[in-house]
């Protein structure tokens, strides 16, 4: 904390209606690299998220109410803040989270880049005239702001996930209340720090921090004022979510787990195959809903692939996030290692072979080796849950239809990815795969200018790109009558 140039990015109360607000009680934020406390966080609760969508709706009429000029002058000013403050938001995010500080960069501008992208997209809320069914009628489509938006976003991109949701909002003219995870709070009460700086209204934009989830979620799903609710974590926790939100028909999108297949077919190149596999799997400890979560290797090239990446993933350095050399972090909790062992260990007893790591790293509880199996069918428990952890289950297919049938047997279907050169194979398997996302020839598909989302139990709606914005707008139809004379 001392490296850290702006002392006044560092936070520990809710922000709420442009005001930092103590609460009765405190809880613990703890770096997962060392288990030491960075420092201690004030409880929020039931009548601080109250307050909050109080607080939103309050800002709503006078916020949506800007032009779109004005709303994205006031965003950009956000984006240059965060892009002046990189390196302090940087760490703040890896000291509570645990991802190389050089992971940690790339994610404050990724998230900024959506801020920049949706203070530009606002501007470009088109309606529609269409063709009356009489010539004393015209009919004219507006799209407006849908109202206060609650979100809930997880720890494992602590700035991201709320930029890609709160710059959406914001710029479509909704007001913003999130309830970011208890494991990594800092991170979003910072960008509060620079939105208030950056003159978003008092009641635009609110933080609520708190451990408890469920008190805070309820309050977020089931209030009479939010009009949109946008959730980022698990398909188990998200179904719950959406049915609380049923009793207010309230409008949700979700991003939610996956499943996601890394497929190398027998005309790959292997080398940007074991490249691709390397960034999508290891990244963020493998802490990501969209990384590879089984590579599926044509047997023909089973052996060179399988060579080659465990060579690739033998150089990776496991460290704590803020020294230079370190490739992979430590997970997020000894909990979570926990189930990545016991993924393994079930594997292991089924028949999988552990041919790299597979073991905790003495250097601390929260660290696990980067790991490969081999011998992975794809009924074992490693190939059927998300491990969410940095273990690559390797599975021979033999020929297209055989490992369109694997990639496509799951309940989920986030993003998929795949290795080919035969322009009719690319075209046949990107569209036959059951995924919202599919990355070709590229294992980091992610960007503000794409749709984000997923198909099936991975989720509804979509973050990024010209479509983002759809989520937070109302289609409102004018039918305008007596016009003729």
């Amino acid at each position: 904390m001392q490296a850290i140039k702006d002392k006044h990015l560092v936070k520990t109360h809710s922000y709420i209606n442009g005001q930092w607000h103590k609460s009765h009680s405190t809880f613990a934020v703890t770096n997962p690299a060392t288990s030491k406390i960075i420092t201690t966080v004030d409880n929020a609760g039931i009548v601080e998220a109250n307050l909050a969508v109080r607080s939103a709706k309050s800002a709503l009429q006078s916020w949506s109410a800007m032009s779109a000029h004005q709303r994205a002058t006031i965003l950009r000013n956000w984006f240059n803040l965060m892009v002046e403050h990189q390196d302090d938001l940087a760490r703040i995010l890896t000291l509570e989270q645990g991802k190389p500080l050089a992971e940690a960069k790339g994610e404050i501008a990724y998230g900024a880049s959506f801020v920049e992208w949706f203070a530009e997209e606002g501007k470009r809320v088109y309606g529609d005239t269409i063709a009356a069914p009489s010539a004393d009628k015209r009919i004219v489509v507006l799209k407006q702001a849908i109202g206060v938006v609650a979100a809930i976003t997880p720890w494992n991109f602590p700035n991201a996930m709320i930029a890609r949701k709160a710059a959406a909002a914001l710029a479509a003219g909704c007001t913003f209340v999130v309830r970011p995870s208890e494991q990594t709070p800092l991170s979003a009460l910072a960008m509060a720090e620079l939105a208030h700086r950056a003159g978003i209204p008092e009641g635009v934009f609110n933080v609520v921090v708190g451990e408890d989830a469920k008190a805070i979620g309820e309050v977020l799903t089931q209030h009479p004022d939010v009009a949109k609710f946008t959730f980022t974590g698990s398909t188990a926790v998200g179904k719950t979510l959406i049915g609380q939100c049923a009793s207010t028909v309230k409008k949700v999108s979700m991003e939610l787990g996956g499943n996601a297949p890394f497929i190398v077919f027998d005309d790959a190149d292997i080398d940007a195959a074991v490249d691709g596999a390397i960034a999508s799997k290891y990244r963020n400890a493998g802490q990501t809903c969209v990384c590879s979560n089984r590579i599926f290797v044509d047997e023909s090239v089973l052996a060179q692939f399988t060579e080659k990446f465990s060579q690739a993933v033998a150089k990776l350095k496991l460290g704590n996030g803020l020294e230079q050399t370190t490739d992979v972090g430590p997970m997020i909790s000894a909990q979570a290692v926990s189930k990545v062992e016991q993924l393994v260990k079930s594997s292991v007893d089924e028949g999988a072979t552990v041919i790299l790591g597979g073991k905790v790293e003495p250097v601390g509880s929260s660290f696990y080796q980067p790991t490969i199996l081999a011998n992975v069918s794809p009924e074992m428990p490693i190939a059927t849950n998300e491990i969410f952890g940095p273990v690559a289950p390797i599975i021979a297919f033999r020929g297209e239809a055989e490992v369109i049938a694997m990639a496509n047997n799951t309940p989920y279907g986030l993003a998929a990815y795949f290795y080919a050169r035969d322009i009719g194979r690319i075209w046949r398997v990107a569209e036959a795969l059951e995924y919202g996302m599919v990355g070709i020839n590229e294992g980091i598909i992610s960007n503000a200018a794409a749709p984000f989302g997923g198909m099936k139990q991975s989720g509804n709606g979509r973050e990024g790109s010209k479509y983002g914005l759809d989520d937070y707008l109302e289609v409102k139809y004018l039918c305008m009558g007596g016009l003729a004379k």
